[in-house]
């Protein structure tokens, strides 16, 4: 697959760093941007990269050479006025009649594409993949929408409604694209792909997300420029690469997160506990990834349906996310095996793996974003946690005392350990030795 890099910036707001320079030559450790780039292009198995040039282009030209350093084969295509991220590309139209890949010139990254290439073609019909994440933001962030079958539903730029709720699902600036997505493109028009191609696109073409838990960061302020040196130094970088097994606190929503009420369906009556947003901060800021698993019987007695949770968790979300916290990913069990009541929905009414205290809901995070189960963890109020921990076989399931009501309900299942609340529960994993032993 060929890979095209939008080089074109002139890194304005990093002027007292970049001194001139083009965005994708500024240092980051000592090491041009699109050093580390280009190594991680090579690494991934890309054999040619276009680089779409603008600001002092031959700068760019004269420091990367033909790429045989990289072992990669390098093109270069400059643009003689700027026409933003779509005229930049569809300049490009002849020289992609393939499958490709853009990739930001502005974002430190390294992650896996190929399996970011692999979920693309398992895609029917997939005209574009586009790379998201939650990050520390999302209110100054284009997020983006996606149902259970990661097809994006829709795009929203900021600034957002204040009266509205969103999923901390950002649009991170690595795509994979289909060439025909480019006949849909204005040549010699300038336009951005996030703001005004992709929003009008997704009604008419599938438009998939790949949420990746891996290292993205743009570094286009001074500020993020030396946290993503802080990083680079760290390891962090490479650290969060897919190929390395990542431990995850798996968490339980009703009793954990918010306050406990029977079948909560409106958002509206969701009740965070105030801890939550630092409990989350100090899961964010280690290497634990924090995923949410928790059990929506709501569907199945017909009370709302899977939209209806999921506006929910954008409330969960947008709340936590002024806090400047994330939940790396969440999932939920729709079902319930019981049958007889009232507006019940037969389809929903089944004996599913997904449904704690089965641990289908653990497992299948841990495929999808390589978690190691061993040095996981799992934090709940009932049985049904402990249960579903166990049978993923995490390291330890710690239980909270939140819940009014449910204290005690554990039955066979005793946690390993009990706290007042989930930030005392993460101060403990925090505690333990860094390899989780």
């Amino acid at each position: 697959m060929k890979a095209v890099i939008l080089a074109g910036g002139k890194g304005t707001r990093l002027s007292a760093v970049a001194h001139d320079l083009p965005k994708s030559l500024v240092p980051v450790a000592g090491k041009a941007l699109i050093d580390y780039q280009l190594d991680w292009l090579a690494r991934e198995g890309i054999g040619e990269v276009l680089l779409l040039t603008g600001y002092r282009s031959e700068q760019i030209e004269k420091h990367c050479g033909d790429g045989s350093r990289w072992g990669l084969r390098l093109r270069y295509l400059t643009e003689r006025e700027p026409l933003g991220t779509a005229g930049a590309l569809k300049a490009a139209e002849e020289f992609l009649s393939e499958t490709f890949l853009v990739v930001y010139g502005d974002v430190m990254v390294d992650m896996d594409l190929r399996a970011m290439q692999r979920f693309h073609q398992t895609r029917r019909e997939a005209g574009a993949t586009l790379m998201v994440h939650p990050n520390d933001h999302p209110h100054d962030s284009d997020l983006i929408e996606f149902d259970k079958n990661f097809r994006i539903t829709a795009f929203h730029g900021k600034p957002h409604d204040p009266e509205r709720w969103y999923h901390n699902q950002v649009n991170a600036a690595v795509y994979v694209l289909e060439p025909r997505i480019l006949k849909s493109l204005k040549a010699g028009k300038f336009a951005d792909l996030g703001r005004d191609v992709f929003p009008s696109l997704v009604r008419s073409e599938r438009f998939y997300a790949y949420p990746s838990a891996e290292y993205l960061k743009d570094m286009g302020s001074p500020e993020r420029l030396l946290a993503v040196e802080a990083d680079v130094r760290s390891g962090k970088v490479s650290r969060l690469h897919r190929r390395h097994p990542r431990p995850a606190i798996f968490l339980d929503r009703d009793g954990v997160i918010c306050r406990h009420q029977d079948y909560l369906y409106d958002s509206a009556d969701l009740d965070l506990f105030p801890e939550v947003g630092r409990a989350l901060l100090k899961i964010n800021r280690s290497d634990y990834l924090a995923i949410l698993v928790t059990n929506q019987p709501v569907v199945a007695r017909g009370l709302t349906d899977e939209v209806g949770v999921r506006e929910i968790h954008k409330k969960m979300e947008t709340l936590v996310g002024r806090e400047g916290a994330r939940f790396d990913a969440i999932y939920f069990c729709p079902h319930h095996p019981q049958k007889g009541f009232a507006d019940e929905r037969p389809e929903y009414k089944i004996d599913c793996e997904c449904r704690k205290p089965k641990g289908g809901m653990l497992l299948e995070a841990a495929r999808f974003f390589n978690v190691d189960l061993r040095r996981s963890f799992m934090i709940g109020d009932t049985w049904r946690d402990v249960g579903a921990g166990r049978a993923a076989g995490v390291k330890m399931c710690l239980g909270v005392e939140k819940a009014p009501g449910r204290v005690g309900e554990y039955d066979d299942y005793p946690p390993d350990r009990m706290f007042a609340n989930v930030e005392q529960a993460v101060d403990y994993v925090m505690s333990l030795p860094a390899t989780g032993e």
